[in-house]
């Protein structure tokens, strides 16, 4: 695939910062010499961050702004840390300010990131006492997040390194554009492991007793890593590969939590997205 048509796959997924109401975006220092500007996957964690900064900063009116994963995968995020980046106010001809040497930052949902740790160390005897509903104590979670944190092989950072989970056997319909051709059979990738158990609950609940035993083949992929494969020489066509943003679970459990088109992801979100980068 190349750069356009990656961009235009991740361009679906909302990612959340801090900005002023200028749409200017707001550069944080956790220490003296660094520069930072977060994104989050999670708009909570992004509204958290913000009710820190306020409560530091009164007389600044700042907000959450949305903006479209693809449009800032290459030229910031992976822009290197010499990027020079103009923010403006979304909707504005006007010239934005030029940020430069400043490390962005890709923050993913915490529950994700410990849900990622511990499929990677998790011990089979434990992953088989959850699946059958045995007595898995407080002592017993306690040992298997203190086991992740420690041993985790991968996504030791709380930055950048973004969690992918999908399960072999799910597959989703998408229609052709025109609607006149037969549905294409896509592979749905979802950040939000939750979401991901959830719709496979409710894929067992409607496939009936033929899918009761079905074993969930659960894979774990980083996003710079699934992004390279994808500009590669590949057998697999990522063009059938469909990447779920993270969606809120709804009240009411499982079975009224549905998955957003690629057209209303963003829109679902807070705010539009912010101007041009």
């Amino acid at each position: 695939m190349t750069q356009e048509e990656v961009e235009e796959w991740l361009s679906h997924i909302p990612v959340f910062a801090v900005t002023d109401s200028e749409g200017q975006g707001v550069v944080l220092r956790p220490d003296n010499d660094t520069s930072v500007f977060y994104f989050f996957m999670n708009p909570q964690m992004a509204n958290a961050t913000l009710e820190t900064l306020k409560g530091s900063n009164e007389d600044m009116d700042l907000r959450i702004s949305a903006f479209s994963l693809g449009k800032i995968w290459f030229n910031i995020l992976n822009g290197g840390d010499a990027a020079a980046v103009k923010l403006k106010k979304p909707g504005s001809d006007e010239e934005g300010t030029i940020a430069e040497g400043v490390q962005y930052r890709l923050v993913p949902d915490t529950r994700d990131l410990m849900g990622a740790r511990m499929l990677l160390t998790m011990d089979p005897a434990d992953g088989e006492k959850l699946k059958n509903g045995g007595d898995f104590s407080a002592e017993d979670a306690q040992k298997a997040i203190q086991k992740a944190m420690k041993d985790s092989p991968k996504f030791k950072e709380t930055f950048n390194q973004i969690p992918v989970f999908m399960i072999q056997q799910m597959r989703m319909q998408k229609q052709d554009k025109d609607g006149t051709g037969d549905p294409v059979s896509m592979l749905p990738m979802y950040f939000s492991l939750q979401n991901m158990v959830s719709t496979w609950q409710q894929f067992l609940s409607q496939a009936g007793e033929e899918a009761k035993d079905v074993e969930p083949a659960i894979n774990l992929m980083e996003l710079h890593e699934l992004v390279d494969l994808m500009t590669k020489e590949s057998e697999i066509d990522f063009r059938n590969v469909l990447l779920i943003p993270p969606v809120p679970m709804a009240e009411g459990g499982p079975g009224a939590t549905a998955a957003p088109s690629e057209e209303d992801a963003i829109s679902q979100q807070m705010g539009g997205t912010l101007g041009d980068l």
